[in-house]
């Protein structure tokens, strides 16, 4: 019995002792794979939080993830290349930057324009015509010329609100409306915004083509400027030829800013197709030595068109609120314009006399032509 005893607890002795150097040879792995001793131990062993295989597992190698973060691109078998970018940091920025300050700095920017044309209706009141009516109204726009200004504006005023339905709706509308009809309307709003952007192009082409010889600037502009229009005196009547310097104003701010935001447009209805910015940035880096980026990705191009086009958009929407309140409420008159295109001659000649003589010196000079605008009764 007692030999069996001592034979059992030697081989219990023996195991442990075992268990005991594959501990001690498991703990000191990492130095002797440094010296070179053990490597294949060091590969097998899940030490420190090692993992077989010599991979790093948890460990955070610094290059491999700098590389990452900076879009290094690896390779992928699908047609999609755009995929081998494991992560793209710009779109954290792009999204900080469409939801942070641009959706903030735009609102305010809305706030301020009703803001600034509220307090100055209040202070200025309705501009109205100083003489009163006459019998006599003058043809002041043709039908081609309104059927451009009503195609590019109610394609603008559709194109606006549905745009902001975009970066305000979820939090304006949907909790009055409900998710699902909002849903609804924001789809119904996306198409009419694709195809509508045409309609907004086409109508951008024809005002400029028809008005754009009347908007070039001249001497009449500096003392309308000085004077400013007028539009704080209720008996200073600055002359004008057929649109005036504020108007030239609005005109050369709607078409730079309607062709900047169809060209962004344009790269959002047909993505991935166009390097505007890298382009851009390349005539601006040439002209002004600056050092801005040009070899753009077309993700990155995508993501400046969309931070871009709300920029000019909420630009323009704020331009042409204050250019439907001087045409409508805040001036007697100025409706008529592109409304029936005859205005009354009265309000012509305050606002635009310069005008007003040459079209009665082209009417002098041609006879009793039908074509001209001429002054007429008044209904």
């Amino acid at each position: 019995m007692r030999l069996g005893t001592l034979a059992r607890a030697a081989r219990a002795g023996g195991i442990a002792l075992a268990v005991f150097a594959a501990i001690v040879l498991a703990a000191d792995t990492p130095a002797l794979a440094q010296q070179g001793t053990a490597p294949e131990v060091a590969s097998e062993s899940p030490v420190d939080g090692l993992v077989p295989g010599n991979t790093l597992g948890g460990t955070s190698d610094t290059d491999f993830w700098r590389a990452v973060r900076q879009g290094e691109a690896g390779n992928v078998s699908i047609p999609d290349q755009k995929s081998a970018t494991l992560v793209q940091s710009e779109g954290e920025l792009w999204r900080s930057l469409r939801n942070g300050p641009i959706a903030l700095y735009a609102s305010w920017a809305l706030l301020a324009i009703i803001v600034v044309l509220c307090l100055f209706f209040a202070i200025r009141g309705r501009i109205k015509i100083e003489h009163g009516r006459s019998d006599k109204t003058i043809t002041r726009f043709a039908g081609v010329e309104r059927f451009g200004h009503w195609l590019l504006a109610s394609s603008f005023i559709i194109l606006a609100l549905t745009g902001l339905n975009v970066m305000y709706g979820r939090y304006v509308l949907m909790p009055v409306i409900g998710a699902e009809a909002f849903a609804w309307l924001t789809m119904i709003g996306k198409y009419l915004h694709n195809y509508l952007a045409f309609a907004f192009m086409a109508g951008l082409a024809m005002i400029f083509v028809m008005w754009v010889r009347h908007n070039l600037p001249d001497r009449t502009d500096i003392k309308w400027i000085l004077q400013a229009g007028g539009l704080f005196s209720k008996h200073l009547h600055p002359p004008a030829k057929k649109f005036n310097a504020g108007q030239k104003m609005i005109f050369w701010l709607t078409i730079l800013g309607g062709l900047s935001v169809s060209v962004s447009g344009w790269s959002l209805l047909f993505p991935y197709t166009t390097h505007f910015f890298g382009g851009t940035f390349e005539v601006v880096n040439s002209i002004f030595g600056t050092s801005l980026p040009t070899a753009l990705s077309v993700l990155q191009e995508q993501q400046l068109a969309t931070l871009w086009h709300s920029i000019m958009s909420v630009f323009l929407v704020c331009v042409i609120i204050a250019h439907i309140y001087i045409g409508s409420i805040g001036m007697e008159g100025a409706f008529d314009a592109m409304g029936s295109g005859e205005v009354d001659l009265n309000w012509a000649k305050e606002h635009h006399s310069l005008w007003v003589e040459e079209v009665l010196a082209r009417q002098g000079e041609a006879g009793k032509s039908t074509t001209a605008p001429t002054p007429q009764p008044a209904e």
